[in-house]
């Protein structure tokens, strides 16, 4: 029978050191920070009495809520009647202002506390298929699968474990595709030498698993020929099969071993993607050796090993670079990398030269020099992220089971890479790790939106919601809409508004990284923020067409909330904070928030974080107003000019992103304005506003401190004076530092 013998055992690149990999560490809830559900039996039970106790505590604080919340309100509203009543015109605009603030903030509090209902219910309800179940894609012609990774100048270590996470999914129908958008003519050596290792990397990552793969599908060709000639015992192929088990297992340590950890995304891809594998085949080949004594391994069911065998490391892999060809879009975003590529598939394509532009058209079978595989169904995956193994499968299985043909995207929101070294990137992972939590309660309420990262798209969907326009002169076909920078969240309103659906499946089979500092956080929230506001007139206008009118109530609850909590949030705090509304309430309001930040606390703790991170992400929270409100800004300047805010890429690099000096002296004017604020309030005897300005301002301080730093600060405030006011958006402050986007 086939071996692994040490001729195959993984290459090592020369400029990767044979460095141990260090241990890591997860919480007693398992790596995925997840409460225990399935397993042993005794795990099922504690994590069904879990999840029972967290959904019967947070009705229970639903009700409470509704209790304060009707105080409020009352309370509230009396005082804007007395003030009306007096014809104090001014008080009553007053009051109406601050009414509105805080029903947008209960709206918000409700909103968290429902979709942590939703997410607990579905988390308790959910019964992942057995392997049986769902390995039954190994039995036929599987759907052809794409995964997607776009990159634009990212770090070649970081790529590449995102392609081998890719390449090594449990889905027998697979290919990888890298689209580089780095400039093909580089302007410098160093860029020159960046884009040759990133287009050497599917190659790299192809060879690496060529052997494996052909010894796997050699001892499949021999099984075939010991069928074919009735040779074959159940007894003996077991024992086969467990022996291949456990070779693959092998291969897959024996590389973890050489393979570099320089941080924590690389602990987290050996951990769950090369031994959580590793672990995976071995407790097959247990279970095959013993299915095999017992006689009772099925002929079906050794077909099937066999085929799942040759498919685990038999993947294609390759790259495009959509900027060589000028016929397709030159326009910097990753939808438009993306589109460039699903525009191509299915089709035979030509390079032809036309004067000093080299274009792609389409060309016979036979005349081609460029053939793009049909895809069924595709995966887009950010050149950071991680997938686990049986990310693909899984939700394959979900997209094929029956009454899910208009399902358009299947995903599991990402979750923060664990164990950052840096505090910023801990808490800002904490915010993150909430936000899968909340994209799951959505689902429960048919409200889920696509979130870019990673996702598994249906191609007849994308081809629903198609349009072509001209870049050019050209004409570009569009998918994933671009006309905000959140191409994800326009794309699903898109696809809702034709009839099809998304779905978040409730397990943690994804991962992508946090940005390690201030300047590239700033650059990701401002772009997350900004584009909801423009999204939001789509959306009401599928909301208000005729059909299913209750639905559309519940679904529209969340939709909208989802594209105006950040412009309506941080307009709301900037106000309460900027005046002093202490005779607008009286005693209730307080007490709305309480369950808002017990339960945040208690999710905190469950995602794997400290519950001292609870008043941390308050403090950054503080730290981003300027930062979504810049975001909310370019918003509302593209809706009245039609202009297209530019796609700034999330920068990774080697050492620190400078921070925008507006920004750093926003921060600044905040805490100095709430500190004389609070100041002129205890002159004027107003003390409940002196000590919530006073507060807020010694939170914003140490937000500045901690998340920033003070010499990082200065350090980038004397950088603009010394550039000017013109200088380059991203700065790289670091010995070593390249100027990388996403």
């Amino acid at each position: 029978m086939p071996r692994f013998n040490a001729n195959m055992s993984p290459p090592t690149d020369k400029a990767m050191p044979l460095i141990q990999p260090m241990g890591f560490v997860v919480n007693a809830r398992g790596a995925n920070g997840e409460l225990p559900s399935s397993s042993a039996p005794s795990s099922c039970s504690v994590g069904a009495e879990r999840y029972g106790q967290e959904i019967r505590l947070t009705r229970a604080f639903i009700l409470f809520t509704i209790v304060a919340w009707l105080a409020v309100t009352w309370e509230t509203v009396d005082i804007l009647w007395r003030r009306s009543s007096a014809a104090d015109l001014t008080g009553a605009a007053e009051q109406l202002l601050f009414i509105a603030i805080t029903q947008m903030l209960i709206y918000g509090n409700f909103g968290y506390q429902l979709t942590r209902l939703g997410y607990l219910t579905r988390r308790l309800a959910h019964r992942p298929l057995s392997p049986d179940e769902r390995e039954h894609l190994y039995d036929g012609e599987a759907p052809a699968l794409t995964i997607l990774v776009p990159s634009y100048k990212e770090e070649p270590a970081v790529v590449r474990r995102t392609l081998l996470s890719a390449a090594l999914q449990d889905y027998p129908n697979r290919r990888v595709v890298l689209l580089i958008d780095d400039p093909p003519q580089p302007g410098t050596p160093a860029d020159s030498d960046a884009l040759a290792a990133m287009r050497r990397l599917p190659g790299e990552i192809q060879r690496l698993l060529a052997g494996p793969a052909a010894i796997l599908s050699q001892a499949q060709r021999e099984y075939a020929a010991r069928a074919a000639g009735c040779h074959r015992s159940p007894a003996s192929e077991a024992s086969n099969l467990a022996l291949l088990y456990d070779r693959a297992s092998d291969w897959l340590e024996s590389y973890a071993q050489c393979y570099p950890v320089a941080d924590h995304g690389d602990r987290l891809f050996l951990d769950r993607v090369l031994r959580g594998a590793a672990s995976a085949h071995q407790h097959r080949a247990r279970s095959l050796r013993s299915l095999g004594a017992d006689g009772t391994l099925s002929l079906a069911r050794i077909e099937r090993e066999y085929t799942r065998l040759a498919s685990l490391f038999r993947v294609e892999l390759t790259s495009f670079e959509r900027k060589r060809y000028a016929n397709l879009s030159q326009a910097p975003n990753k939808a438009m990398n993306l589109n460039s590529y699903i525009g191509l598939l299915g089709g035979s394509w030509r390079e032809v030269q036309h004067g000093d532009e080299l274009q792609l058209e389409a060309a016979k079978a036979g005349s081609d020099t460029l053939h793009v595989p049909k895809a069924d169904f595709l995966i887009t995956l950010d050149a950071d992220s991680l997938l686990v193994p049986e990310y693909a499968l899984a939700l394959l299985n979900e997209m094929l089971r029956p009454g899910n043909e208009r399902l358009a995207v299947a995903q599991t929101p990402y979750n923060t890479i664990p164990d950052p070294p840096g505090l910023l990137e801990r808490v800002a992972g904490a915010t993150t790790d909430i936000q899968y939590l909340i994209h799951q309660g959505f689902t429960r309420f048919d409200a889920t939106y696509w979130v870019g990262a990673n996702a598994l798209l249906r191609v007849a969907a994308l081809g629903d919601i198609k349009e072509v326009v001209r870049e050019r002169g050209h004409k570009v076909p569009v998918f994933i809409q671009d006309r905000t920078v959140i191409e994800d969240t326009e794309s699903s309103v898109d696809l809702i508004a034709r009839g099809w659906r998304l779905y978040n499946y409730p397990e943690r089979l994804a991962f992508s990284a946090t940005p390690p500092d201030f300047g590239s956080l700033l650059i990701q929230r401002r772009r997350w923020a900004n584009g909801g506001l423009i999204i939001l007139p789509k959306l009401l206008r599928y909301l208000t067409r005729p059909g299913r009118r209750a639905g559309k109530v519940r679904e529209g609850f969340f939709r909208i909330h989802y594209l105006c909590s950040i412009a309506a949030v941080n307009i709301g705090l900037l106000i309460l904070l900027g005046h002093s509304f202490e005779h607008s309430i009286e005693s209730w309001l307080p007490l709305t928030a309480l369950p808002y930040f017990y339960l945040y606390g208690r999710d905190l703790r469950y995602g794997g974080h400290r519950l001292s991170d609870l008043p941390r992400v308050y403090a950054l929270n503080l730290l981003l107003i300027p930062v979504n409100l810049g975001g909310v800004v370019k918003s509302l300047q593209q809706a009245l000019t039609g202009c297209r805010t530019p796609f700034c890429r999330t920068p990774k690099v080697s050492g620190r992103t400078a921070a925008p000096a507006f920004y750093l002296v926003a921060e600044y004017a905040l805490v100095f304005g709430w500190s004389i604020g609070s100041v002129l309030d205890v002159y004027a005897g107003r003390w409940f506003s002196a000590a919530f300005g006073f507060a807020h301002a010694a939170i914003l301080t140490y937000a500045i401190g901690s998340f920033i730093g003070w010499r990082e600060s200065w350090a980038d405030l004397r950088l603009a004076l010394r550039t000017a006011s013109h200088r380059p958006a991203i700065v790289a402050i670091g010995p070593s530092a390249q100027a990388s986007q996403r």
